[in-house]
């Protein structure tokens, strides 16, 4: 069940010719086009330099987008950029879905553009099926004490409470028996040097 309010806008990107020399990018444009919930379907060449999400940001305001799907590279290395993009049109960056064509689609099926193309667009009829559920997200600062809890009382965790101390930081060291040491407590000598454990 689509919600009725959900404008959403499809950007279908060329990227020169890597995605474009193997996927019919028009063709996928059209597509997107007549997909539920979709007001704006936009091809462009490369749509992550500046033109490209300019082309976006006005796109967000002339047809009043609450979603965007941007079909071209990976999310992993262009999600932030296309967040920032649609931030800086007013719209919530959560309100983004990535349907990757370049790495999934283009690139491993080359040499068989009919089937790229396809391909491509059971892609971003799934990115644009799940843009119609995306919900605004906030991000919430949370403050932070600056103080670190230590348990264990044994070597490693003296250890790691001194050096947390001498780091600066509040530290509360928990052991569960009466004295520390743990195990090198118990021992009377210790080889190599047949010292004293303690």
């Amino acid at each position: 069940m689509t919600n009725p309010e959900v404008r959403i806008g499809v950007f279908v990107c060329d990227c020169g010719s890597n995605i474009a020399g193997t996927v019919d990018t028009e063709a996928l444009r059209a597509y997107a086009e007549e997909l539920p919930g979709v007001v704006a379907a936009i091809r462009n060449k490369y749509t992550c330099a500046d033109p490209g999400q300019q082309e976006i940001q006005t796109a967000i305001r002339e047809h009043n987008l609450n979603r965007v799907v941007v079909a071209s590279c990976s999310p992993t290395t262009y999600e932030v950029i296309f967040r920032n993009c649609i931030a800086g049109a007013g719209l919530n960056p959560y309100l983004l879905e990535m349907a990757n064509i370049r790495e999934h689609c283009s690139w491993v099926t080359t040499g068989n553009g009919k089937a790229a193309t396809e391909k491509a667009k059971r892609i971003v009829k799934v990115a644009a099926a799940r843009a119609r559920w995306l919900i605004p997200q906030e991000e919430e600062q949370i403050s932070v004490t600056d103080a670190a809890l230590v348990i264990g009382g044994g070597v490693a965790g003296i250890q790691a409470a001194l050096d947390l101390a001498d780091s600066g930081h509040q530290v509360y060291l928990v052991e569960q028996n009466p004295s520390i040491g743990g195990i090198m407590a118990q021992l009377d000598k210790v080889y190599p040097d047949i010292e004293c454990s303690i």
